[in-house]
Protein backbone atom coordinates (compact mmCIF):
# COMPACT_ATOMS: atom_id res chain seq x y z
CA UNK A 1 0.00 0.00 0.00
CA UNK A 2 1.59 3.39 -1.27
CA UNK A 3 1.50 6.26 1.06
CA UNK A 4 1.79 9.26 -0.97
CA UNK A 5 1.32 11.81 1.65
CA UNK A 6 4.61 10.74 2.86
CA UNK A 7 2.96 10.56 6.40
CA UNK A 8 4.45 8.32 9.52
CA UNK A 9 1.12 6.78 10.56
CA UNK A 10 -1.85 5.01 8.39
CA UNK A 11 -4.90 3.08 9.49
CA UNK A 12 -5.93 -0.03 7.47
CA UNK A 13 -8.78 -2.38 7.23
CA UNK A 14 -7.80 -5.62 8.85
CA UNK A 15 -7.59 -7.82 12.11
CA UNK A 16 -4.40 -7.63 13.72
CA UNK A 17 -2.75 -10.10 15.66
CA UNK A 18 0.52 -11.78 17.72
CA UNK A 19 1.04 -15.40 16.09
CA UNK A 20 4.08 -17.86 16.75
CA UNK A 21 5.87 -13.92 18.40
CA UNK A 22 4.83 -12.64 14.31
CA UNK A 23 2.83 -9.99 14.13
CA UNK A 24 0.25 -10.80 11.68
CA UNK A 25 -2.38 -8.36 9.70
CA UNK A 26 -5.32 -10.63 8.17
CA UNK A 27 -6.96 -8.71 5.46
CA UNK A 28 -9.43 -9.86 3.03
CA UNK A 29 -13.16 -8.92 2.02
CA UNK A 30 -15.75 -8.31 4.16
CA UNK A 31 -17.41 -11.62 5.27
CA UNK A 32 -14.08 -13.46 4.24
CA UNK A 33 -13.74 -14.80 8.21
CA UNK A 34 -11.05 -12.68 9.18
CA UNK A 35 -12.80 -11.90 12.54
CA UNK A 36 -14.10 -15.68 12.91
CA UNK A 37 -10.91 -16.82 11.81
CA UNK A 38 -9.03 -14.55 14.61
CA UNK A 39 -11.28 -15.52 17.31
CA UNK A 40 -10.25 -19.11 16.83
CA UNK A 41 -6.50 -18.24 17.04
CA UNK A 42 -7.06 -16.24 20.52
CA UNK A 43 -8.88 -19.90 21.48
CA UNK A 44 -5.52 -21.52 20.45
CA UNK A 45 -3.50 -19.15 22.76
CA UNK A 46 -1.98 -16.41 20.28
CA UNK A 47 -2.45 -12.61 21.37
CA UNK A 48 -4.94 -9.84 19.90
CA UNK A 49 -4.70 -6.77 19.31
CA UNK A 50 -7.17 -5.35 16.93
CA UNK A 51 -10.15 -6.36 14.76
CA UNK A 52 -11.29 -4.55 11.28
CA UNK A 53 -9.17 -1.33 11.90
CA UNK A 54 -4.77 -1.41 12.26
CA UNK A 55 -3.49 2.66 13.34
CA UNK A 56 0.07 1.75 12.07
CA UNK A 57 2.77 3.78 12.30
CA UNK A 58 6.58 3.41 11.27
CA UNK A 59 9.09 4.74 13.68
CA UNK A 60 12.34 6.41 12.96
CA UNK A 61 14.51 3.07 12.58
CA UNK A 62 12.12 1.69 10.41
CA UNK A 63 10.43 -0.82 12.12
CA UNK A 64 6.51 -0.98 11.19
CA UNK A 65 4.40 -1.03 14.35
CA UNK A 66 0.77 -1.85 14.77
CA UNK A 67 -2.06 -1.28 17.16
CA UNK A 68 -5.77 -0.61 17.83
CA UNK A 69 -7.59 2.79 18.19
CA UNK A 70 -8.34 3.32 21.56
CA UNK A 71 -11.79 3.17 21.02
CA UNK A 72 -12.11 -0.42 19.79
CA UNK A 73 -9.54 -1.69 22.02
CA UNK A 74 -9.99 -5.48 22.97
CA UNK A 75 -13.86 -5.40 21.12
CA UNK A 76 -14.38 -7.70 18.02
CA UNK A 77 -17.48 -7.64 15.93
CA UNK A 78 -18.62 -11.72 15.04
CA UNK A 79 -21.61 -11.65 12.91
CA UNK A 80 -24.63 -13.25 14.58
CA UNK A 81 -22.68 -12.68 18.30
CA UNK A 82 -22.61 -8.70 18.09
CA UNK A 83 -19.58 -6.93 20.06
CA UNK A 84 -17.37 -8.83 22.47
CA UNK A 85 -14.55 -7.90 24.74
CA UNK A 86 -11.80 -10.38 24.02
CA UNK A 87 -9.73 -8.74 27.43
CA UNK A 88 -13.39 -9.85 29.34
CA UNK A 89 -13.77 -13.15 28.09
CA UNK A 90 -10.34 -14.67 27.61
CA UNK A 91 -8.44 -12.52 29.98
CA UNK A 92 -4.96 -10.34 29.88
CA UNK A 93 -3.72 -13.31 28.29
CA UNK A 94 -5.06 -13.04 25.08
CA UNK A 95 -4.11 -9.33 24.39
CA UNK A 96 -1.15 -7.31 23.31
CA UNK A 97 -1.72 -3.65 22.72
CA UNK A 98 0.85 -3.58 20.11
CA UNK A 99 3.72 -5.00 17.85
CA UNK A 100 5.95 -4.82 14.75
CA UNK A 101 4.24 -5.65 11.76
CA UNK A 102 5.73 -8.51 10.32
CA UNK A 103 3.55 -10.55 8.02
CA UNK A 104 0.25 -9.86 5.96
CA UNK A 105 -1.59 -12.79 5.11
CA UNK A 106 -4.81 -11.85 2.79
CA UNK A 107 -7.48 -14.24 3.08
CA UNK A 108 -8.78 -14.04 -0.85
CA UNK A 109 -11.95 -16.49 -1.77
CA UNK A 110 -11.35 -19.90 -3.89
CA UNK A 111 -12.23 -19.69 -7.37
CA UNK A 112 -12.10 -22.42 -9.55
CA UNK A 113 -9.91 -21.67 -12.44
CA UNK A 114 -7.55 -18.90 -10.09
CA UNK A 115 -3.73 -20.05 -10.47
CA UNK A 116 -2.08 -20.86 -7.13
CA UNK A 117 1.30 -21.75 -6.30
CA UNK A 118 0.93 -25.24 -5.26
CA UNK A 119 4.80 -26.00 -4.56
CA UNK A 120 5.38 -22.74 -3.14
CA UNK A 121 8.03 -21.86 -5.59
CA UNK A 122 6.47 -18.19 -6.06
CA UNK A 123 5.76 -15.66 -3.24
CA UNK A 124 3.29 -13.12 -3.88
CA UNK A 125 4.99 -9.75 -3.82
CA UNK A 126 5.10 -7.90 -0.89
CA UNK A 127 2.47 -5.44 1.06
CA UNK A 128 3.80 -2.16 1.25
CA UNK A 129 3.26 -0.02 4.12
CA UNK A 130 4.71 3.29 4.82
CA UNK A 131 7.53 2.74 2.27
CA UNK A 132 7.92 -0.75 4.55
CA UNK A 133 7.86 -3.80 2.64
CA UNK A 134 5.89 -6.41 4.53
CA UNK A 135 5.94 -10.10 3.42
CA UNK A 136 2.81 -11.02 2.51
CA UNK A 137 1.17 -15.15 1.85
CA UNK A 138 -1.95 -15.62 0.24
CA UNK A 139 -4.68 -18.13 1.65
CA UNK A 140 -7.71 -18.77 -0.52
CA UNK A 141 -10.43 -19.55 1.64
CA UNK A 142 -13.31 -22.41 0.67
CA UNK A 143 -16.29 -23.90 2.20
CA UNK A 144 -14.34 -26.63 4.62
CA UNK A 145 -10.92 -25.39 4.73
CA UNK A 146 -9.86 -24.61 8.68
CA UNK A 147 -8.41 -20.55 7.87
CA UNK A 148 -6.91 -20.57 11.98
CA UNK A 149 -5.21 -23.63 11.09
CA UNK A 150 -3.57 -22.75 7.81
CA UNK A 151 -2.88 -18.88 9.13
CA UNK A 152 -0.71 -20.89 12.05
CA UNK A 153 0.97 -22.72 9.38
CA UNK A 154 1.74 -19.72 7.38
CA UNK A 155 3.21 -18.17 10.33
CA UNK A 156 5.51 -21.13 10.64
CA UNK A 157 6.64 -21.38 6.95
CA UNK A 158 7.16 -17.23 7.80
CA UNK A 159 9.58 -17.91 10.94
CA UNK A 160 11.21 -20.94 8.82
CA UNK A 161 11.44 -18.28 5.59
CA UNK A 162 13.92 -16.26 7.94
CA UNK A 163 16.25 -18.71 9.17
CA UNK A 164 16.62 -19.25 5.47
CA UNK A 165 14.63 -22.93 5.03
CA UNK A 166 12.22 -22.90 1.64
CA UNK A 167 11.17 -26.42 1.98
CA UNK A 168 9.89 -26.03 -1.97
CA UNK A 169 13.86 -25.42 -2.64
CA UNK A 170 14.21 -28.92 -0.64
CA UNK A 171 12.24 -30.84 -3.08
CA UNK A 172 13.44 -29.37 -5.81
CA UNK A 173 17.12 -29.66 -5.09
CA UNK A 174 15.73 -33.78 -4.02
CA UNK A 175 14.06 -34.29 -7.28
CA UNK A 176 17.19 -32.96 -8.87
CA UNK A 177 19.19 -35.53 -6.94
CA UNK A 178 16.77 -37.93 -7.98
CA UNK A 179 16.72 -37.70 -11.32
CA UNK A 180 20.49 -36.76 -12.32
Amino acid sequence: MNNPTGSSRITLSGGFLRIFGLGVIIIGHSGIGKSESALELISRGHRFISDDVVEVRKRKDGKVIGSAPSLSRYFMEIRGLGIINIKEIYGLRAIARESNVDLVIRLKKWQRGDEYDRLGLEFPEDFEILGVKIPQLIVPVAPGRTIALLIEVACKVQLLRQKGYHASHEIVKRLDKALA
